[in-house]
Parts: C-alpha cells; sequence; structure tokens
C-alpha cells in the first residue's frame, strides 16, 4: 500500500494553527468528512481518534504523530495529512510537540490493511531530511508534492 492510494492532495492541510490535540483531530477529521468518502460521521470519527489516543499517545517523536483509528462502514482507507507550525502536544515519546501529523483511518474488520497503511507512515517519516522539507514547505501543494515524492521513492 502506498501513501497515494489513501492521501488525496485536498486533505493536505499546511498549517492547523495553535490547537490543542482534540482540536486538531477535530479539524482533521472535518477535512475528511469534507472530501473523503460519502458517510463519514464527524462525531464518530473523532470519538474513535480520541478513543485511540486515551489507549496510547499516538505521538511518536521526531515532530510527528500518527493518531488512527478503525472505522466502522469504511470500505478502503483514508487518510488527512495536517502540518501545525505551533505544534500540537501529543504526549509524544520525546515530549516534544507534533508538528507533522499523518491520520489514518482504516475499515473495521481488516487489520491487515489498517497494518499496511501504519507501516507505509512510519517508513514514509523515518528520513529527518524528508520531515524538515515538510516543516519548511511553504503551503499545501508543496506538502502534497513533497510527499507523493517521498512515496514513490520508496517504491511498494
Amino acid at each position: 500500500m502506498r501513501i497515494a492510494d489513501i492521501l488525496t492532495r485536498e486533505r493536505v492541510l499546511a498549517d492547523l494553527g495553535p490547537s490543542t490535540r482534540d482540536e486538531a483531530l477535530s479539524q482533521i477529521v472535518r477535512v475528511l468528512v469534507e472530501h473523503g468518502p460519502p458517510g463519514l460521521e464527524p462525531d464518530r470519527l473523532l470519538a474513535l481518534l480520541l478513543q485511540r489516543e486515551r489507549a496510547g499517545s499516538t505521538g511518536i517523536g521526531n515532530a510527528l504523530a500518527i493518531p488512527h483509528c478503525k472505522v466502522p462502514g469504511l470500505e478502503q482507507p483514508a487518510a488527512c495529512f495536517a502540518r501545525s507550525t505551533a505544534g500540537v502536544d501529543f504526549s509524544s515519546l520525546d515530549g516534544q510537540p507534533a508538528h507533522l501529523i499523518m491520520a489514518l483511518f482504516a475499515p473495521e474488520g481488516r487489520a491487515s490493511l489498517h497494518l499496511k497503511a501504519l507501516a507505509r507512515a512510519s517508513r514514509l517519516f523515518q528520513d529527518a531530511a524528508f520531515r524538515e522539507r515538510l516543516l519548511a514547505s511553504s503551503d499545501a501543494d508543496e506538502l502534497w508534492n513533497a510527499i507523493m515524492a517521498q512515496d514513490g521513492a520508496l517504491g511498494t
């Protein structure tokens, strides 16, 4: 699975602005509902993400968080990417705020798709130079292009 299979340009946010983790996740959910598959309920999506955060932080350090959840009724995985110049407190392992947030939504009952999406996102963001390029990008188009180039460089 490639990030290009689950992320669209419309679901890339250049700046969340100052916000709490819950506000950031709410903004991301709104974007997915607006530009994602039909029939998604924003309150349910947000509740699922927050439930996952209560189980353990998805802030993995190095300015990155990968919030994720399994969604009943979702047919195919979907993703949203957001950058926060101010940073969002995800209680990351390194104690630093997350500036790069890749939210993943997988169909319930399709654990393999969920794991493949998580693995691909983790591989995508391993490169420190790539993370720096995202932090320095000027707008959503530049973010999108950088993500697609890095995803393509990883191969299948």
